[in-house]
Parts: C-alpha cells; structure tokens; sequence
C-alpha cells in the first residue's frame, strides 16, 4: 500500500481513524468524559489507531505534523462538550 504522503490526506486519514473510534465506543467516550477518565478508557483503541496511522502515513509527514492527536481532541473530547462533566 502507498503510503500517505501529504498533509491533507494524512489529517483526513487520521479523522478517519479517531472518527471510526468514535462510532464504536459511544458509551466509552460518554462514560470516559463524565468521568475524566476517557483516555483510560480508550487506551487501547487511541493506540490500536495510532499503529495504524503511523504505519500508513510517510515518515516525513509524521516528523512535522500532528494530525492525529488534534483529530483525538477535535473528534472525541470537542464533539463531547454536551455531556455532563467536571472537566468543562
């Protein structure tokens, strides 16, 4: 497979990525957000997607990006702001 070898497809690939784990695990981000423990929670996935992103995208794209930990925060913690929680 080709890799990914700009900064548009890599944070298209990266939303894709966070956006999948997202659909997946609704109740993990709502019970990780009200709880302040989401990144506990999800560990295993943000870090199953994470492989998946750096084995997909070209080295030089990783060394100056950082397009899936924005995509983390864009996609699982803004999109959350309507539930209940300490942390807001």
């Amino acid at each position: 497979m080709k890799p990914v070898n700009t900064p548009e497809a890599a944070a298209r690939l990266a939303r894709t990525i966070v956006s999948d784990i997202a659909l997946y695990n609704k109740e993990k981000i709502r019970e990780g957000i009200k709880n302040d423990n989401i990144f506990e929670l999800l560990a295993e996935e943000i870090r199953d997607g994470e492989k998946l992103y750096l084995s997909r995208v070209a080295p030089e794209i990783l060394e100056s990006t950082n397009f899936y930990n924005k995509a983390i925060v864009d996609i699982l913690i803004k999109r959350s702001a309507d539930i209940e929680s300490d942390i807001w």
